[in-house]
């Protein structure tokens, strides 16, 4: 595994626990304190609470992992007609998702592998070693180690790594690779389906005169989405808009911010009275054609980044784990040879699986940010009935709220 954030992470613990006898790599560039002072504030969803306490980072224990339980979502359209409530009591589950600081999972993340890493190799490395493989099964965490060439031919999979103190280079050899280090959008090569919306994400966090508890909005302005998640005692905010309106808004001092948007989002909650950590993001869609090659496989936004309307790029990404380490565990076991090592049969049963909940979830999260970007009275009409249509149509509502939770089974 080469990229050692949620998604890749998850693989390995995943792999680590249901199929022990494998030899698992997990290379990690990040420095020690890199992941847990990110910024950054994730919402999960309840499928990927279930599927990050499979890995053993998340506890059924509340106080296992710090984070703010979503139980209802609000879903409307700016002075138009139209919206939707959707609540975790009526489609039996706790909560429809949990908002973490990215920090949070990562801590949480990296001591499970702690507990579960048979090997871990940190700088300095031993520069008299020229191939890093000791033969021994489980999972080896290399970390402060950086992928700077990886080659694959008919037999295996030959990964170069460097380290950021010297020029000296290890390998390592597989029977299979798999591209978990997707970084963001701004910072990637193009793909084949690729979109720049114009849009940066402004984030930051909010407090208000009447908060909600449990409550999630997402508003879909003339300007693009709003968000805001409940997150301890406020609402962290994600405000897509185009960019020059973002870096005005960025610019502007907190009272005329908080101003424009209450503006945006309305009465609600009243008055937002506080605004801290602002920080923008471009937005865009990059997604690969086709997640394997060979016995490459690529998961997470390293195949796909996706527009944070409903928040779906992580949850995505982190079934693409579970389904990933799943498809290898069911063909370790079935292999006539025991003790197998899944080779490029399984990552090829692997992109079947995935291909129809990766591309619904793709397909929605790039058309509702445009359809809703329509400002034209007929469009935004039919828009209003499709949001009233799902409290209308039960069903409807039910399959909608269950693709955010949960996705497609492939």
């Amino acid at each position: 595994m080469v990229g050692a954030g949620p998604v890749g992470t998850t693989l390995a613990l995943l792999l680590a626990q249901r199929a022990p006898h494998l030899r698992v790599a997990l290379i990690d560039a990040r420095g020690p304190q890199t992941g847990y002072d990110d910024p950054r504030t994730l919402a999960l969803s309840h499928g990927s609470r279930e599927i990050l306490a499979r890995a053993g980072a998340w506890l059924h224990d509340r106080t296992a992992l710090e984070a703010t339980p979503i139980e209802h979502i609000h879903v409307s359209q700016a002075q138009r007609f139209g919206s939707t409530e959707i609540d975790a009591r009526e489609h039996n589950v706790p909560a429809l998702g949990y908002v973490v600081r990215y920090g949070a999972l990562m801590h949480a993340l990296d001591d499970t592998t702690a507990q579960l890493a048979s090997r871990v190799e940190r700088l300095p490395v031993d520069t008299s070693l020229t191939v890093l493989d000791d033969g021994a099964p489980g999972l080896h965490h290399f970390r402060g180690f950086r992928a700077i060439a990886l080659r694959q031919d008919s037999q295996q999979v030959t990964i170069t790594l460097g380290t950021s103190g010297d020029d000296h280079a290890c390998t390592l050899h597989a029977t299979l690779a798999v591209n978990a280090e997707g970084g963001l959008f701004e910072g990637q090569a193009s793909r084949p389906r690729a979109r720049d919306y114009g849009q940066t994400a402004l984030v930051g966090f909010v407090n208000c005169e009447r908060p909600r508890i449990g409550w999630a909005w997402e508003r879909f302005t003339p300007d693009g989405p709003l968000a805001l998640l409940p997150q301890e005692n406020g609402y962290a905010l994600v405000w897509c808009c185009a960019h020059d309106e973002a870096k005005r808004r960025r610019e502007l001092d907190d009272a005329s911010f908080l101003a424009e948007l209450h503006e945006a989002f309305g009465d609600r909650m009243g008055r937002f009275t506080s605004i801290s950590a602002r920080a923008g993001f471009p937005l865009g869609l990059n997604a690969l054609g086709q997640v394997v090659d060979a016995r490459v496989a690529a998961i997470g936004n390293a195949a796909q980044t996706l527009h944070p309307v409903a928040g779906q790029g992580l949850n995505l990404g982190l079934r693409d784990a579970f389904d990933l380490a799943d498809t290898l565990v069911r063909h370790a076991r079935t292999a006539t040879t025991p003790r197998a090592v899944p080779g490029p049969a399984a990552l090829r049963a692997f992109a079947r699986r995935r291909r129809t909940d990766r591309g619904l979830t793709i397909r929605i999260t790039d058309a509702l940010p445009r359809i809703f970007g329509i400002d034209a009275t007929p469009v935004a009409l039919l828009r209003g009935i499709a949001l009233a249509g799902l409290d209308l149509v039960p069903p409807l509502k039910t399959a909608f709220a269950r693709q955010m939770m949960f996705g497609q089974r492939g």
